[in-house]
This record gives structure tokens, sequence and C-alpha cells, in this order.
């Protein structure tokens, strides 16, 4: 089965350099990255311990730092290298001062695998929520290398519970020393099969976004934007062209009691995407536009830069969370740990904070505009159902914190 893994692998890896040659930006980006990791590895010294954090992406990535930091902060003789899969990660943080050394994570093969660990000679890893590289985990259990997984989640539809699931189930058993999942229902899976190394340790975000609330400062733009207003604020964050139509509609419907100042992070800023989104509200003045202004009339402010959405959450009473009729919402947590309630779309139902945030009544999925407009309406007329819901988001938040203290007090080095 790992001959078979393998050479789906290098199927895979052929893919992503055929799509490069033709021009595939990110495609381009993970080739170009491929070929410079052992110039990054060279920045660790072969003297010092290595803890070998990998993350998929930047949501991962927030989710590992948390344990990265504490861990950094209670053994200041380790060294940290990070990997990345994906450029929408790596190319955002490749500068992160935290870690010593930063790289694309080499294509699961035997020989990368091999000389990836040859170089770097970690003493403990850590894989974030759902990377299974099964050569690389191959490679580091025979080398003895205590290897964690954590903010994980297991679904019955996963390939390790079904029929022809052996061989991952086998690998899953054998190659973690511990696996740190998110919910209950992953505890029962993963026990169901055999796999008695586990425990339940909820998700390492609420902690990176409490971090991020506790740290959050103000912002001079911003509250540019909002001098002299004392209404009601919407933030959209990371929102698409579906979220973006569904707020402007109800926008333009409604008698007056509609959020006379809103914030728009879209999740992508390319000129064309700023076009549209100035398109729908004409009253709208871009970030960059009004940080060089003395003030303005605009009641829309567009975000026309990376970086600042999970601090200006603070300045909500609402929240919509973007991505729900797309591949899934974004990270609604940084809208809660302000107590925020959220709205998003109807594809959430692989996020369990979603699904709980709605159980609470801190949050609401719409599909349609009508049911925005009126979920959204009796949130923002009715001070007792608004006082509700925000507790019910501060509520969760407490109760969620401590991720990263379950994790490092389990695991050893």
């Amino acid at each position: 089965m790992r001959v078979l893994y393998t050479i789906g692998i290098w199927f895979y890896t052929f893919g992503i350099r055929l799509v490069a040659f033709f021009g595939h930006e990110k495609a381009r980006q993970m080739v170009k990255g491929w070929n410079q990791w052992p110039g990054q590895v060279s920045k660790l010294s072969s003297d010092a311990p290595t803890a070998w954090f990998h993350a998929a992406s930047l949501g991962e990535f927030e989710q590992a730092r948390p344990v990265l930091e504490e861990l950094r902060r209670r053994h200041p003789d380790y060294q940290v290298f990070v990997t990345f899969f994906s450029p929408s990660g790596y190319e955002v943080r490749k500068n992160y001062a935290q870690a010593d050394a930063i790289c694309y994570l080499p294509m699961d093969t035997p020989r990368n695998a091999s000389r990836l660990l040859d170089a770097v000679k970690p003493s403990v890893v850590f894989f974030v929520k759902y990377e299974f590289w099964y050569n690389y985990l191959c490679m580091l259990r025979k080398r003895g290398i205590p290897t964690y997984i954590f903010s994980t989640i297991f679904r019955p539809n996963q390939y390790f519970f079904k029929w022809y699931g052996g061989w991952f189930r086998r690998q899953l058993k054998s190659s973690f020393a511990h696996l740190f999942v998110q919910n209950e229902e992953s505890l029962r899976l993963l026990k169901g099969i055999g796999i008695g190394q586990c425990s339940l340790a909820g998700d390492t975000r609420f902690d990176r976004v409490h971090q991020i609330a506790e740290a959050s400062e103000s912002n001079d733009v911003v509250e540019k934007f909002l001098q002299g207003y004392d209404g009601k604020v919407l933030v959209g964050g990371s929102t698409w062209p579906p979220d973006e139509e569904i707020i402007s509609h109800v926008r333009e419907c409604n008698n007056g009691w509609f959020p006379g100042r809103i914030i728009l992070a879209p999740h992508v800023i390319s000129e064309e995407h700023l076009k549209q989104i100035e398109s729908l509200f004409p009253d709208s003045v871009r970030y960059s536009v009004l940080a060089g202004m003395n003030g303005s009339t605009s009641k829309v402010l567009i975000i026309d830069n990376i970086g600042l959405l999970s601090k200006l959450y603070r300045y909500a009473d609402v929240a919509y969370i973007g991505g729900g009729f797309g591949v899934g919402i974004h990270n609604i947590l940084e809208a809660v740990t302000f107590g925020k309630p959220v709205f998003f779309g109807p594809n959430y139902k692989k996020f369990q904070e979603a699904c709980d945030i709605i159980v609470r009544g801190g949050g609401w999925s719409i599909g349609i505009a009508k049911e925005l407009e009126d979920e959204l309406k009796q949130l923002v007329t009715a001070p007792e159902v608004f006082r509700k819901s925000s507790q019910a988001c501060t509520d969760y938040m407490s109760e969620n914190l401590g991720s990263t203290e379950k994790i490092l007090s389990t695991i050893e080095i």
C-alpha cells in the first residue's frame, strides 16, 4: 500500500510541476520553494535540539502558534523549524520571528523524507489538524522521533473508518506518540479502532484568538471612519462576492434598522474584486485612501490590505464571516472572542465551532438574503436578544480556552 501511496504522490507532484510550467502562480511558488528548502534548513544549528512544526496553510499555522510560542518560552534551548504545504501559509509567514527556519515541505516521497530528517534532525515533531504524510511519518517512526498531532478532527466518513482503511489505520496507530483531538466524536472514533494514545484537548485556535484579542490595539484609520458615529457597525470578514451581494441586498432593502456603518475585509484583495465591491457599495472608501484623508462621509470601509482583520472585530457590533457559499466558512472565532454575534453562509458543518455557536445562540447560518434580513433585524433591534447572543459568544470562548496547556502538559521533552 505504501508503494501505491508513493506513486500517487509522484503523480501529484508531476501535476503541480506541470501547471507551474504553464504559469499557475501558486504551483510555481511551491515548485520554487521545494528547491530552496536546503538553504533554509542550513540556518539551523546542529548543536541545539529542534522542534519541527508542520502546518498545511495559514489557518493551521495560527492553530500551531500558541503551542509553538509557549513551547519556546518553556524550553528556550530549543530551536524551531516550521514547514508549510501551501503558498497561502508560507508567503504570509515566511518571516515569522519565532521560527529559526521556515520552508515549504518537500513532497512526501521516501527520498525527500529521508533527506529532510537527515538535515533537520528534529527532537520532536508536531503536525497540525489534517496533516497525514505517510512517508514522513514512517521515517519519523523508524528513527524513534516522538511525533504528535493536535487540533485534529475525525469523522466517520474518513478513510480511516472505512472497510478499505486498514493500512491507514495502522499508520495512524503506529505513527503518533499522541493525538490531541477537538471533540468527543473524534475521541470515540479513534478508540473504536484501537487507538488509545489520544485525548480531548480542544482547538488551539481559541487560545490564539484570545491572545490576539488581549493584544488588540486601536486603529487610527478605522476610528477616523467611525468618528462621530454612535450606531451599529457590521464587520464582514474574509468575504467573497456572494457574501457581499447578500449584505448589499439586505442593506438596500431595509427600512432604517440596518447597521449604518460597514467594514468589509474581502478574502481576495485584487483590483478586480475591490472594484466589484465598490460597485455594490457606491458610498464606500478604501482603507488605503482614507489613510491619507482628513475624514470621510463614506459609510462603507473596504480593507484593501492583509493582516488587519482579526483586530477589526473589536469595532463590530455584529460580524458576517465569508466563505460559506464556497468551500467553507473562514475563522469565526476571531469575532466570537470579542463577544460579537456572527452570521455565515450554509457551508459550515465541517467547522465544529460554527455548529457549537449556532446551538448556543451566538451565530446564525443563512442561505438567502431574506434569512439574513430576518435574523439580523431581530438581533440589532432587540437589546435583550443582542445581549444574550453576545454573552453566548463570550461564554463559549471562556469554556474552550486552555488547549495549549493540555497539549504541553502531556508531551515529553
